[in-house]
């Protein structure tokens, strides 16, 4: 399991900060998009194996367009006016001492 931030709004992999789906979202209404985020991996991959640019292009663009509405880019689900960290290493934002204490706990 990755860490998630205190504040639920990025999990922390390799020390890079990626953020985490809007948990508005109705259960129901959030698992139909993963399903769908799924298929369209799938996609990419189906794609990548046919050597076809356009289609490769196309899945894509299916992946990016699922993880805008999971919240996970695009616009972020917020309301407080905080700045987006989304794939920047954790060092570099609000909470790199929040994830140095991380360390110190696994460390006793």
């Amino acid at each position: 399991m990755y860490p998630t931030t205190p504040d639920g709004r990025y999990f922390v992999v390799n020390g890079k900060l990626w953020r985490c789906s809007n948990p508005s979202l109705p259960a129901d209404v959030r698992q139909n998009f993963v399903n769908e985020l799924m298929a369209a991996r799938r996609e990419v991959k189906t794609a990548k194996a046919s050597g076809d640019p356009g289609q490769l292009k196309r899945a894509r663009a299916n992946v990016q367009k699922v993880k805008v509405q999971l919240g996970e880019r695009g616009p972020v689900w917020w309301v407080d006016g905080s700045p987006d960290f989304n794939q920047r290493h954790v060092e570099n934002t609000p909470y790199s001492e929040w994830h140095e204490s991380l360390a110190v706990t696994k460390a006793r």
